[in-house]
Protein backbone atom coordinates (compact mmCIF):
# COMPACT_ATOMS: atom_id res chain seq x y z
CA UNK A 1 0.00 0.00 0.00
CA UNK A 2 1.26 3.49 -1.11
CA UNK A 3 1.66 6.04 1.65
CA UNK A 4 -0.60 9.33 1.27
CA UNK A 5 1.07 12.28 -0.31
CA UNK A 6 1.62 15.69 1.26
CA UNK A 7 -0.75 18.44 0.97
CA UNK A 8 2.16 20.36 0.23
CA UNK A 9 2.87 18.58 -2.51
CA UNK A 10 2.07 20.65 -5.77
CA UNK A 11 0.00 19.49 -8.63
CA UNK A 12 3.05 19.50 -11.00
CA UNK A 13 5.24 18.09 -8.88
CA UNK A 14 2.83 15.28 -7.93
CA UNK A 15 2.43 14.71 -12.19
CA UNK A 16 6.15 14.40 -12.64
CA UNK A 17 6.72 12.26 -9.86
CA UNK A 18 4.29 9.79 -10.57
CA UNK A 19 4.85 9.66 -14.13
CA UNK A 20 1.47 11.14 -15.03
CA UNK A 21 1.46 13.57 -18.38
CA UNK A 22 0.75 17.21 -17.63
CA UNK A 23 -3.38 17.99 -17.85
CA UNK A 24 -4.13 14.61 -15.72
CA UNK A 25 -5.23 16.21 -12.71
CA UNK A 26 -8.63 18.39 -13.70
CA UNK A 27 -11.00 20.70 -11.76
CA UNK A 28 -14.47 19.95 -11.50
CA UNK A 29 -15.31 22.06 -14.75
CA UNK A 30 -13.07 19.86 -16.92
CA UNK A 31 -10.32 22.41 -17.30
CA UNK A 32 -6.84 21.50 -16.52
CA UNK A 33 -5.76 21.78 -12.84
CA UNK A 34 -2.95 25.01 -12.24
CA UNK A 35 0.55 23.02 -11.81
CA UNK A 36 1.26 25.67 -8.74
CA UNK A 37 -1.72 24.66 -6.81
CA UNK A 38 -1.24 22.39 -4.09
CA UNK A 39 -3.01 18.70 -3.23
CA UNK A 40 -4.19 20.08 0.23
CA UNK A 41 -6.27 22.75 -1.43
CA UNK A 42 -7.55 20.31 -4.00
CA UNK A 43 -8.47 17.85 -1.18
CA UNK A 44 -10.24 21.01 0.72
CA UNK A 45 -12.21 21.54 -2.15
CA UNK A 46 -13.62 18.08 -2.58
CA UNK A 47 -14.48 17.88 0.88
CA UNK A 48 -16.88 20.47 0.99
CA UNK A 49 -18.35 19.07 -2.14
Amino acid sequence: MARKTRSDCTVGTFEKKHGLPAGTIRNPNGRDTRSDKKIGTIRKEMEKK
